[in-house]
């Protein structure tokens, strides 16, 4: 037997040795752990009041919004009785003589409720034209006297056209697809299939690509002009540096309506900007920049510069200025020792204001009101449309679902591509 090695006597010590350690590791370990315990609950007791805060007045709310995008019982509150009757239909022609008679008797109590309207906007939505046919028709059981309903109902043609009825048996279900289904410019047919809308009537999609085109866009114009911004500024005495920063962040210290204000001055065709163009050499003639494409971008870019901007200056700060000097002494090129050395440290504060900035522009409403054409109307104007002006709330909350939707998925494959975790912000 080695020296070296333990005897037979001494390995039931050693054993026991080891295990008394681990006991103790164990117990070193757990209370560490019931430490760090106590640490998270303090701080989340701390921060338990803004949670609950953020949930009551920015949470809760977006979740009822968007639960609008597929729960609508407008019209199942407002036809329980043809709602009935049209559970037994197969689906298939025409309904039974019930289901027009059900429908004149859930007309005339709607009538008497005072819901006609809301009940006509409802099925309007579904059927274009049918506001007009509902108060049509309740105009007209009001007036028949002892005239049979079912006469008069089928004395309307738009209650005996093919598509009428499957429309009217769909939106007997609270639980609908509808909304999500046009907000992606696609609908149910007679035939219980999904089927594109005709190309006259779809938009959304447009919308949506037009809205994501402007936002990345406007990343990239930021990302030009804000790069190079940021390096000098980084480079530059700090004296020098201040006043640079006090000029990014002017924006900030102006309410955004009165920046697009301005920018509309500024781009009008006997404005500033053809001014300089005209004066530089750029145009040979004025240029319609409002209400235009280009105008919009510009207009962006000017209020969304600092988001872009900031995030990477606060990492090119962090840099050494040594580093790059270091590669020049090993015999690298500018252009080589840049984008090896300096780069891959600038690149999340890049990521971080990329990101930031494209999110933001997918939700721009006042600059594309004021300076974009009719063609140039982003997503959120047409929420706010369906808000303010249509009173359709359940295709706002679609569009904004499906709006959320895309985001998500884009900023999911923006993190598995380039890394969530070297997102720096500041």
């Amino acid at each position: 037997m080695s020296a070296l090695q333990p005897s037979e006597l001494d390995r039931p010590a050693l054993a026991r040795g080891r295990s008394a350690a681990d006991a103790e590791s164990r117990s070193v370990s757990a209370a560490i752990r019931r430490a760090e315990f106590g640490d998270r609950l303090r701080t989340l007791a701390l921060a338990a009041p803004l949670l609950l805060l953020l949930g009551l007045s920015f949470g809760i709310p977006i979740v009822l919004l968007l639960s609008r995008a597929i729960y609508d019982p407008t019209i199942a509150n407002a036809l329980p009785q043809t709602s009935q009757v049209l559970g037994a239909w197969n689906g298939e022609g025409l309904p039974a003589d019930a289901a027009f008679t059900a429908l004149a008797a859930d007309l005339r109590d709607n009538q008497a409720k005072g819901t006609t309207y809301e009940l006509a906007k409802a099925l309007n939505t579904r059927l274009p034209g049918a506001r007009s046919q509902v108060l049509k028709t309740v105009r007209q059981l009001e007036a028949a006297g002892d005239k049979p309903r079912l006469e008069i109902m089928k004395g309307v043609p738009f209650w005996s056209a093919p598509t009428t009825w499957p429309a009217i048996r769909n939106g007997t279900h609270s639980i609908t697809s509808f909304y999500l289904l046009s907000a992606l410019d696609l609908r149910w047919n007679p035939y219980g299939g999904i089927e594109r809308v005709p190309p006259e009537q779809a938009i959304f999609l447009q919308v949506f690509l037009r809205t994501f085109f402007v936002a990345a866009a406007v990343t990239l114009a930021t990302l030009l002009l804000g790069f190079p911004l940021a390096y000098l500024i980084a480079n530059v005495p700090k004296g020098l540096a201040a006043i640079l920063i006090v000029a990014v962040l002017l924006p900030f210290w102006t309410s955004i309506l009165v920046r697009t204000a301005a920018w509309t001055v500024l781009l009008q065709k006997f404005g500033l900007v053809n001014d300089l163009l005209l004066w530089l050499g750029f145009a040979s003639e004025r240029l319609d920049l409002m209400y235009s494409r280009i105008g919009l971008i510009i207009a962006m870019t000017h209020i969304q510069l600092p988001f872009t901007l900031l995030p990477i200056y606060s990492v090119m700060r962090t840099i050494a200025p040594s580093q790059m000097k270091a590669a020049y002494s090993l015999g690298a090129k500018p252009f080589t020792a840049f984008r090896r050395v300096y780069f891959p440290q600038v690149l999340p504060g890049v990521m971080a204001g990329c990101l930031l900035t494209f999110i933001l522009c997918l939700g721009y409403y006042i600059t594309p009101a004021l300076i974009g054409g009719a063609s140039d109307q982003l997503i959120s104007n047409f929420i706010a449309n369906y808000v303010n002006v249509e009173l359709n709330w359940e295709m706002a909350a679609a569009l904004s679902f499906i709006l959320l939707v895309f985001t998500l998925g884009l900023f999911g494959i923006f993190a598995r591509v380039l890394g969530l975790n070297r997102l720096k912000m500041v």
